[in-house]
């Protein structure tokens, strides 16, 4: 009997496969020639999962965002049952950093789809915004949590989008700046510290 597909398997293959073309050689080199050839499989089979170019790019997308929201989740998970809004902070902001193989090139990823939602017809800021968003609501409800009941909404999400913008930052220095790793724990401490009052 001939053994049947599992699809999810085979469409996280291809993703995969297209995570490492886009961070080793740009999101512009993702083609379904270039992704089928890097996942060991045909060009047909890679149309057949996604139809189109635009669709597997997205799916790619998808899936960093999913890798990174089961990280953020295991973080969380792991500073017990009722963590200081600062705890929960500081572990949301460390994960956006790529301090490790795997961060450095979804971090890579990521910024191509950013940079390609300016250029590219295959990918829109829409496409890219789902994330940030939730980040900056999320960090903005810890931000009201710390500062008590009182706390003005407004000045929570604008202080949890300039988080959110400076630790992009950050992320940014420490793609192409060696030294900044050392540096990144004191940044983030003196963020925290202006930002979060608990």
């Amino acid at each position: 009997m001939p053994k049947l597909a599992d699809h999810d398997q085979r469409r996280a293959q291809i993703t995969s496969a297209a995570r490492r073309v886009i961070a080793r050689d740009g999101l512009g080199a993702a083609t379904f020639q270039s992704v089928a050839a890097e996942a060991g499989i045909s060009v047909r089979l890679v149309q057949y999962y996604f139809g189109t170019k635009q669709k597997f790019l997205l799916a790619t997308h998808r899936a960093v965002v999913a890798d990174a929201g089961a990280r953020f989740t295991e973080r969380l998970s792991a500073l017990g049952a009722d963590p200081t809004p600062r705890e929960v902070v500081h572990a949301i902001l460390t994960e956006l950093l790529p301090t490790d193989a795997a961060r450095r090139r979804d971090t890579i990823v990521l910024n191509s789809f950013h940079a390609a939602a300016l250029t590219s017809p295959d990918v829109t800021a829409e496409d890219t915004m789902g994330a940030p968003r939730f980040l900056v609501r999320t960090i903005a409800e810890q931000l009201r949590r710390a500062r008590g009941d009182a706390a003005d909404q407004r000045t929570a999400e604008l202080d949890a989008e300039l988080m959110v913008a400076g630790t992009s930052g950050l992320a940014q220095t420490l793609l192409v700046d060696d030294g900044a790793e050392a540096r990144v724990g004191a940044l983030l401490d003196r963020l925290l510290d202006r930002m979060v009052e608990a």
